[in-house]
């Protein structure tokens, strides 16, 4: 029989994979997305920095006598565009990365965040943080999928990972996390107790990185004259995970979240533009009888 589409392009993870991911505390597979898609982001990223797309609420206009580098520099991150326009619905179910998820956290997965990073030129980064921290889940399965719209390096501020503090706890009582001054961000300490090196993931456009939740991480500052560093960041969770993320402790938030892949126990929601995923499958099994 002749092999599906979708069946040739399959992402099949690696024993080898896994074993990385979980030693490392990340991933980072090759040319995950095809050189299409990747001009498919960076025309939508552009169009956004021009100011040609805005969406009230979600992304506004530069002001009308900004200047050139105004403009440029207007947005850095948007989150949560998933919500309001179907590309970034599309990348977060992406198929190949949720091929990657399925093999390292699943098979049952569900799509929580979306965030989009525009960092020009002379923009700072992000000190070291858990993403964890910010979203919780029981049990801890987030996982971040950062996908590489520009090719990333320590020049432009790539994403940089330290080896082992995956197995740390989540520091909720740390100060300063986030802040990318070592001097004053607590989670730098913690950092200091490892004897690896700090690997800087030097990826290429379309390059995806898995990481897990609890892995303690950082950007640089993009210190190049003229590249940009954009990245699409999607974060994901196995889909038997509760998660009360965006409410209190006792109260579910598993039906904000997409059921991307599998089945599960818990609510889900589907996905608004009808990205086909689990969910949508259900759905249809469900009207079948």
């Amino acid at each position: 029989m002749e092999q599906s589409m979708n069946e040739a392009d399959r992402y099949e993870v690696s024993a080898d994979e896994v074993r990385a991911f979980s030693e490392q505390g990340f991933l980072v597979v090759p040319q995950l997305l095809t050189p299409d898609e990747v001009v498919e982001l960076r025309d939508h990223t552009e169009a956004i920095i021009s100011g040609e797309l805005t969406i009230p609420g979600r992304i506004e206009p530069p002001a009308p006598d900004a200047t050139p580098e105004q403009i440029k520099q207007h947005h850095v991150r948007i989150h949560q565009l998933h919500f309001v326009h179907e590309l970034h619905e599309r990348y977060l179910l992406h198929p190949r990365v949720l091929d990657v998820l399925e093999g390292l956290i699943g098979p049952d997965v569900m799509a929580m965040q979306t965030m989009l990073f525009l960092k020009g030129p002379g923009q700072v980064g992000q000190g070291f943080h858990q993403d964890s921290y910010y979203i919780q889940t029981l049990p801890d399965t987030l996982c971040g999928a950062w996908l590489a719209i520009d090719d990333a390096d320590e020049e432009n501020g790539c994403v940089s990972f330290v080896t082992g503090t995956q197995y740390e706890p989540v520091h909720r009582q740390a100060r300063n996390v986030s802040h990318d001054d070592t001097e004053v961000n607590d989670l730098a300490r913690i950092t200091e107790k490892y004897p690896g090196p700090e690997v800087h993931a030097v990826m290429k456009a379309g390059d995806v990185a898995f990481f897990a939740g609890k892995v303690m991480h950082r950007s640089l500052a993009n210190r190049s004259k003229d590249r940009r560093r954009r990245a699409f960041v999607s974060h994901y969770a196995n889909a038997r995970s509760w998660t009360h993320w965006g409410a209190p402790v006792e109260e579910c938030r598993n039906q904000n979240q997409i059921l991307a892949r599998g089945r599960t126990h818990l609510p889900y929601r589907e996905p608004m533009f009808g990205t086909p995923c689990a969910a949508l499958d259900i759905s249809e099994e469900a009207a079948a009888g």
